[in-house]
């Protein structure tokens, strides 16, 4: 626990209790939300070839965990936590290139 506090830079264990919190909503959260969106746009297993659908499925899935990730932590309190968290994962993908993420600590 307490390296990964040294290393989230954070004090207290109901911060982490909280970040980890909001980690498992999220996933959960995600996985959810990623079934109406794809029903939406009529896009089923029955209706699409199966490799083509499970790749589109995680493509919703990743992209709503992003959204729900700052939104969820905003929600809890911990917005400048996973804003800068975020920022160092969208980072890390590659879009550092294609945006601009300032360093706002």
């Amino acid at each position: 626990m307490k390296k990964l506090k040294q290393r989230w830079n954070i004090e207290s264990n109901f911060q982490l209790f909280i970040i980890l919190l909001v980690f498992s909503l999220n996933g959960s959260l995600s996985l959810f939300f990623a079934k109406p969106i794809l029903t939406f746009f009529g896009i089923t297993i029955e209706t699409l070839n199966p490799i083509l659908f499970w790749v589109l499925r995680i493509l919703i899935v990743f992209i709503v965990y992003q959204f729900l990730l700052v939104a969820l932590g905003a929600l809890f309190g911990q917005y400048k936590f996973f804003w800068n968290f975020e920022k160092k994962m969208l980072s890390r993908l590659g879009f550092k290139r294609l945006i601009k993420i300032e360093d706002d600590n």
